[in-house]
Formats: structure tokens, C-alpha cells, sequence
């Protein structure tokens, strides 16, 4: 039993140690942030042309299995699931909607393997704000979430908050428990 306890020690100190090394192999690589930052890019603009065309199949195939889609409307929070069901209609009428980035900042974690951005759009709702959070899964970027937001120029926001306040008061209420 005495002789148990060093070799357990011993055993759980070389895991560690391993575990250790193998962690630093994948920070210690400098990541080519300049490549990544043209490979998500390119990615986005290839989302965005994906629901242009409607091609759902494509769309859908750049979010993990468990994304969440926030859309503009407060009631909007989806899975991945959800938003593909709530989608399919207006992808089956064979245009869906169309953004196109106009100005883009993406930025990542130390690893590399998870970056995260936001984006001014022009879209038929004029100008939106895109942002999400991207993990890369072998060589290829996905959209773990992804979150619309309407722009509303500070000098509109008055009355744009009447317009909704009755129809939001009563989500706020719900969500409240009021």
C-alpha cells in the first residue's frame, strides 16, 4: 500500500505533465491571423451570397449543429433547428434575403480556433449590424452564433421607440414574469 502512493504520484504527475505539453503544442504555433482573418471573410461573404441565391442547403452548412440565430425581432432566438424551419419557406421561394458587408472587424482568441467579428450590412433593411462567434472545426469556420441588429440613427431613436413600445411592452412583461 505505501508503495501504491509514490507510482500514483508519479503516474498523475507524468499525465499532467503530458497533458501540459500537449496544450502548449497547440497555443505555442503564432496563428497567420492575416490568412484567417481573409479565410473568415471569405466565409461570411460566401454565407451571405449563399441565402442571396436561397441555396439552403449551403446557408445552413455554415453554422455548427448547435448555433443560435438571434434575428432582429425580440422574439427571434433560435437553434440551429428552429431557424432552419422558421427559413425553409422563404429559401423554397427561391430568393431569401441579401447582405452584403460593407465594413467588417473580426478578431480571435489566443488559440486561433475561435474568433469572433461584427459587420456593418447593406441589406433591404438598409443598413444592419451582423456580429457572431466562429470556431473552426478542422480547416473550416463556422458560425456558432450568429446576430442580426437593425441600426437605428440616434436622431430617429425616439420615435422608433414609440412606434414599438406597445408591442414590446408586452414581451418585456412576458419575459418578466409581470
Amino acid at each position: 500500500m505505501k508503495l501504491l502512493k509514490p507510482i500514483s504520484f508519479l503516474v498523475l504527475t507524468g499525465y499532467l505533465f503530458a497533458c501540459n505539453e500537449a496544450a502548449k503544442k497547440t497555443t505555442d504555433k503564432p496563428v497567420d491571423t492575416k490568412l484567417e482573418e481573409k479565410n473568415i471573410s471569405a466565409m461570411l461573404d460566401s454565407f451571405n451570397k449563399a441565402a442571396a441565391r436561397a441555396d439552403f442547403n449551403t446557408y445552413f452548412g455554415y453554422y455548427t449543429d448547435d448555433a443560435v440565430f438571434t434575428g432582429t425581432d425580440a422574439t427571434e432566438r433560435w437553434n440551429k433547428k428552429e431557424f432552419m424551419e422558421w427559413a425553409k419557406p422563404i429559401f423554397a421561394r427561391g430568393r431569401a434575403w441579401d447582405f452584403t458587408a460593407i465594413n467588417r472587424h473580426i478578431y480571435f482568441d489566443q488559440t486561433g480556433n475561435m474568433a469572433w467579428f461584427d459587420e456593418l450590412l447593406n441589406t433591404q433593411m438598409k443598413i444592419c449590424r451582423g456580429s457572431g462567434v466562429l470556431i473552426k472545426q478542422d480547416s473550416t469556420w463556422k458560425l456558432k452564433q450568429y446576430i442580426l441588429t437593425a441600426t437605428i440613427p440616434n436622431d430617429k431613436l425616439d420615435s422608433v421607440i414609440s412606434m414599438k413600445a406597445h408591442q414590446e411592452d408586452s414581451i418585456i412583461n412576458k419575459l418578466s414574469g409581470k
